[in-house]
């Protein structure tokens, strides 16, 4: 294979970790997931399994954000869950937790515990596929989250347990304390937040076999509405992938995204069914390295050595 020829192309499904649920390539994301309407919540549910998504993530600090209690988007997702009992079958739920309002992050096992129960509760299943600590406690040793985990685990409460934000290093602390392995890690990564490439995170992801989800694929926004000189760069590296697979610039940026070798999963986070419908697109465009490199040159706004 030359430099001229195509990077792998992206599978649409692949299982989250050995021995694990078979899940989407593409996750759907629940930040923006509220309101009081079910019925519409359902369908923008539906709409992610019609586009082939399978792996859903949310998170018990997913509310305040929209002006909603806390645990909001849990909740509204069981009100789903009641409504259609079917649903929940054909969905692999990744939930969060360990943030706590006012403190900010609290990951003792006295905490950790209650914050499993109560997403359980919320979202009114048994058994969470993925649980991850949504950001690393400092103040907690890694051998008493260990210790609540594995007790979430024993119970069948978890399937697996993943990490978001956190170090490499950080990662390491906890694996060693563990009786199973971390499955996954979820960093911000887009053709505008790189540090991944070079932070040690998505290589440790290879090393250790650990899906990676990609959280605000789309930098915040700031790829679909660009307001300075980068943005509009990387926007308009882009716009040249999208314009020749007849694409949008959201499934060029996933597909960029996707075509690192760690295959990380981007998280879709639009609430519009018209725009979920669009994520099987991000499967189309196919990536040469020289046409890779040029979206990460223009992020960095300078040739690379």
């Amino acid at each position: 294979m030359n430099s001229s020829s195509f990077l792998l192309d992206p599978v649409a499904s692949r299982p989250l970790y050995a021995g694990g649920p078979e899940v989407s390539s593409v996750a759907w994301g629940m930040w923006r997931f509220a309101g009081d309407d079910v019925a519409a919540a359902e369908a923008r549910i539906n709409a992610a399994l019609d586009a082939g998504v399978t792996l859903f993530d949310t998170a018990d600090i997913y509310g305040p954000d929209n002006g909603e209690p806390f645990g909001a988007a849990e909740a509204l997702l069981g009100r789903v869950l009641v409504r259609d009992k079917g649903l929940a079958d054909r969905m692999v739920i990744a939930t969060k937790g360990g943030i706590v309002m006012g403190t900010p992050y609290d990951s003792s096992a006295a905490y950790l515990t209650s914050a499993i129960d109560a997403s359980l509760s919320r979202m009114g299943v048994e058994h969470l596929a993925l649980w991850q600590i949504h950001r690393p406690d400092m103040l907690t040793h890694p051998s008493e989250i260990a210790q609540a985990l594995a007790v979430a685990h024993r119970a069948g409460k978890i399937g697996a347990v993943g990490v978001s934000n956190f170090t490499p290093w950080q990662v390491e602390a906890l694996a060693m304390h563990l009786p199973f392995p971390i499955v996954s890690c979820q960093p911000e990564f887009s053709p505008l937040a790189i540090a991944a490439l070079t932070n040690g995170v998505l290589d440790q992801a290879i090393a250790r076999h650990m899906a990676v989800l990609a959280w605000s694929p789309l930098g915040q926004g700031r790829l679909g509405d660009p307001k300075d000189e980068r943005a509009h760069a990387v926007a308009a590296a882009l716009n040249v992938k999208a314009r020749a697979y007849g694409v949008s610039r959201a499934a060029a940026a996933y597909s960029w995204i996707m075509a690192h070798p760690a295959r990380p999963i981007p998280i879709v986070g639009t609430q519009t069914p018209a725009r979920i419908a669009e994520i099987p697109d991000a499967f189309k465009p196919r990536w040469t390295r020289a046409d890779w490199y040029q979206v990460l040159i223009a992020s960095l706004g300078e040739p690379l050595p």
